[in-house]
């Protein structure tokens, strides 16, 4: 068993080109530490793509290894390169036009077209990404107010990451903060800035002490009874026999 480490390790020193490649690879990538392979071919971010049919199962005997050694992001895959990744298609993009050349061949033509593509792949935008991340999704503040330092974003700016109407993170739909009140308004004891101010009933309910809910409450309590007073006091008063009067 030792000896099959120790020739293992040879092997990938001298796949990789010295120890100090190989270290790297242990840092970079744990999962495989000595896993070795075809290079296959590079993106035009400098990721590497390798593959091995002989000694890794199928899901296993595919896989990159990135130019940015200490930023590892999967979004940092190119998207032609990203199917051949997850075995969507077997031709890798470094031999793809090949392959549509040679399947052109087998293309039996049954009308003219005037179209301006002459197979089925279409068209294509330009390859372009940030910092080797071709979904933007990663360009995001990393928590609330404190950037990103992957990407280089500052705290507070805004980053490519879409978020849904109403999203507190969505700067579009951030509504200013309204009070509709305030507990200490009319007191001068105390300072403006400790004013207790609230923006919704149950804020208001919180911020109200016991011995404030105690007193609101016999306020409201002798309101009650002066209005059934009145009422009794309409009712019942006057003693004349005029319209509304009763006489007992």
């Amino acid at each position: 068993m030792v000896y099959g480490v120790i020739m293992n390790f040879r092997a990938a020193a001298k796949a990789r080109g010295g120890w100090k490649a190989v270290l790297q690879h242990l840092y970079t990538n744990g999962d495989y530490p000595l896993k070795m392979g075809n290079h296959v071919g590079s993106d035009s971010f400098g990721n590497k793509y390798f593959e091995n049919l002989v000694d890794y199962p199928f899901g296993q005997h595919r896989w990159v290894e990135y130019a940015d050694i200490h930023n590892l992001d999967s979004s940092q895959i190119d998207p032609e390169w990203h199917g051949w990744m997850v075995s969507m298609n077997d031709v890798p993009p470094t031999t793809q036009d090949e392959w549509f050349e040679k399947k052109k061949k087998d293309i039996t033509i049954l009308s003219q077209s005037d179209a301006i593509y002459d197979h089925g792949v279409g068209y294509q935008n330009p390859i372009s990404n940030f910092n080797g991340m071709h979904n933007l999704s990663q360009v995001r503040q990393r928590g609330f107010n404190i950037g990103n330092t992957v990407t280089k974003l500052a705290a507070g700016s805004n980053g490519a990451y879409y978020t849904q109407p109403g999203n507190p993170y969505n700067p579009n739909h951030r509504k200013p903060k309204e009070m509709l009140g305030d507990l200490d308004e009319g007191n001068e004891s105390v300072p403006e800035g400790e004013h207790r101010r609230y923006k919704s009933l149950k804020w208001k309910d919180r911020l109200t002490s016991a011995d404030e809910k105690a007193a609101a409450a016999l306020k409201e309590h002798a309101a009650q009874e002066a209005t059934n007073n009145d009422m009794m006091s309409e009712m019942f008063g006057g003693g004349g026999s005029g319209r509304g009067g009763t006489r007992i």
